[in-house]
């Protein structure tokens, strides 16, 4: 895509970084504080102070709708779902924001919430009910808020991409069963939405057939999803589920086939220095890493393999609270020119499919 230079590398410290975008280091439970127990009431968003992005101009005939990982971490003592204006969270989110959403700033108008999140060590140590249960709570009411803001006062009936990770993409499945259930029309303008970094299932999708998830590279109006890890993982990854569905992040097809780290367009260099931003030209494009990551779908375990990144190599890889091998952090930066790419097709398709939207 236009204005990113091509940087072709072997091996480069692409991955050492310790700050955790997509979930806090994993720690003991606590009891939640009495904060947490307070009136459910959403994030006024009105309030231009509680939205990480909104575009300068409306220049671009498609939008994407941002929902970031976890930038969450509570000091000791502090609440699980923290403040929407919490500063190490909105920091995070910044940081999130740089290495994933702009992927789809080149051909989209950019919007993203800031939301109260959950602390994930919490998250992570509750029972799967549990922890859809507290995912339902704060973080969805903010984010299902911000969205109908969004749609009654930015969207002005542009098409529009929904683009998440972690404990993003947790409360984006819920956006996607129950709000674009109750709202088709508005739901039928969604050029597609990206689950990244959690587990969509075959069950999650029985219970709501107005859902559909990719079954090629260019369909419109579904659901794509990956979790990212090397052919061996020293633990459980937390963030996956039985049933889980992915697709290969370079062929953007289900089948089990290989795909070459020659065939990805492009990883993303991150810089320690910074929390981890993406590194960038002289002329302050994000730079290309090309021949880093391959890709090949598990379909048992749901999961996409990357077998090309030295997993055991500190400089080249910290886990960043995860098992060793577990790439959840690097789901986007390992693949995100092809993501770029493949979400500008997607876009194609859908003015193509849809002439009444052409502007």
């Amino acid at each position: 895509m236009r204005g990113e230079r091509e940087m072709s590398v072997t091996k480069i410290p692409v991955m050492s970084i310790f700050l955790l975008i997509g979930c806090a280091l994993l720690a003991p439970a606590v009891v939640a504080s009495v904060a947490d127990a307070a009136p459910l009431k959403a994030t006024d968003y009105s309030n231009r102070a509680h939205w990480l992005h909104l575009p300068d101009k409306v220049k671009m005939r498609v939008d994407v709708f941002y929902i970031y990982p976890t930038a969450y971490s509570r000091a000791p003592g502090g609440p699980t779902i923290c403040p929407v204006d919490d500063p190490g969270m909105m920091k995070g989110a910044q940081v999130a924001y740089s290495r994933q959403a702009t992927a789809f700033r080149n051909f989209a108008n950019m919007y993203a919430p800031y939301y109260r999140q959950v602390d994930a060590a919490y998250q992570l140590s509750l029972p799967p009910k549990q922890q859809e249960k507290i995912i339902e709570g704060a973080p969805a009411t903010d984010v299902i808020a911000a969205f109908k803001y969004y749609i009654k006062h930015y969207n002005h009936g542009r098409p529009y991409i929904l683009a998440a990770h972690s404990q993003g993409s947790a409360v984006l499945r819920y956006l996607l069963s129950d709000y674009m259930k109750e709202h088709p029309r508005i739901y039928k303008r969604m050029v597609a939405a990206y689950v990244v970094g959690q587990s969509v299932t075959r069950d999650f999708l029985a219970k709501n057939p107005h859902l559909k998830f990719t079954s090629r590279a260019n369909d419109t109006g579904t659901i794509i999803s990956w979790n990212t890890e090397a052919p061996t993982i020293a633990a459980k990854n937390p963030v996956t589920l039985p049933g889980g569905i992915a697709v290969n992040p370079i062929t953007w097809t289900r089948k089990t086939a290989p795909a070459r780290a020659g065939q990805n367009l492009g990883s993303i260099e991150l810089d320690p220095a910074t929390g981890g931003t993406p590194v960038l030209n002289e002329d302050g494009t994000i730079k290309r890493v090309l021949g880093l990551a391959d890709a090949r779908v598990n379909a048992k375990r749901g999961v996409v393999i990357c077998s090309t990144v030295d997993r055991e190599d500190p400089p080249y890889y910290i886990p960043g609270g995860f098992p060793m091998g577990v790439y959840h952090t690097f789901d986007y930066p390992f693949y995100f020119f092809d993501i770029r790419v493949n979400a500008h097709e997607r876009v194609r398709r859908f003015f193509a499919e849809h002439p009444a939207y052409r502007r």
